[in-house]
């Protein structure tokens, strides 16, 4: 009786140190660019809306006025 071996270790994930490494490396820049975007987004939702109209007591003011 005479069986194929079929050999599968250069389609294999683990087997192929190429193909193995390249997607890992594309998985990094994914993760890296995904954590770039959203710290944008989180930047840009917290941004400086602005000069608040603060009211300040004219008796703290560098020239205080008293009533």
């Amino acid at each position: 009786m005479h069986q194929e071996i079929i050999d599968n270790t250069g389609k294999d994930f683990a087997h192929s140190w190429v193909s193995s490494s390249k997607f890992i490396w594309f998985c990094q820049i994914f993760v890296v660019v995904a954590i770039v975007l959203s710290a944008c987004v989180a930047q840009y939702a917290h941004r400086y809306k602005g000069k608040p109209e603060v009211n300040v007591p004219e008796n703290t003011l560098y020239n205080p006025t008293y009533k």
